[in-house]
């Protein structure tokens, strides 16, 4: 599985709460591995959307959808809890 580049905007909305490394850490893990129990990866609601979302800690969540069966693009990344 390929996560594709971060859009700017968002790569600057980790680095302003110091998550980079951590979204880095967790890419690869779902590079990987997109089960990993460590990602909490799950599909959105409303499901025909086909939006998923995979943690990147404990309060911070990216939100993605399969550009193809073996690419990804994240294209938000939220407050889970907000």
């Amino acid at each position: 599985m390929t996560v594709l580049p971060l859009r700017r905007e968002l790569e600057e909305y980790l680095r302003m709460r110091n998550l980079l490394r951590k979204y880095d850490k967790q890419a690869r893990l779902f590079s990987e591995n997109p089960s990993h129990p460590g990602l909490n990866t799950e599909l959105l609601e409303p499901t025909h959307l086909r939006f998923w979302s995979f943690r990147i800690d404990r309060k911070y969540r990216a939100i993605f959808y399969f550009v193809s069966p073996h690419f990804i693009e994240i294209i938000d990344i939220n407050n889970h809890y907000r």
